[in-house]
């Protein structure tokens, strides 16, 4: 199943390429590192290159490139955006978190 979009964070994602001119063929690199409250934390970065170690896809227009390591983390995740007025950005719905911390940028599985 992998990582999903939804229309809205898509609409963002296309936004963000084109206001900071980025290249044709940038992908929305998504990703799983060490660290945080919570053990693990996500990654979310723009990108040029993929490789056979990566799982690409396109959803709403964008390419989403995640590692194929970071299957058991990220599986059946929705990447959303939010903008409210007590904040704005980026958020992901994990089904596979057991554990998070209260910022909702760390995680335990």
């Amino acid at each position: 199943m992998g990582v999903t979009l939804t229309e809205k964070a898509a609409g963002e994602v296309k936004k963000i390429i084109t206001d900071q001119s980025l290249p044709e063929g940038t992908v929305l690199r998504v990703g799983v590192q060490g660290g945080g409250c919570s053990g693990f934390s996500y990654s979310l970065n723009f990108d040029t290159d993929t490789s056979d170690k990566d799982r690409v896809v396109e959803v709403h227009g964008v390419k989403m490139a995640v590692e194929k390591k970071f299957d058991p983390y990220l599986d059946g995740t929705v990447l959303d955006f939010y903008d409210g007025l007590e904040k704005r950005g980026f958020v992901f719905n994990n089904p596979n978190v057991a554990k998070s911390c209260g910022c909702g940028s760390s995680f335990q599985v």
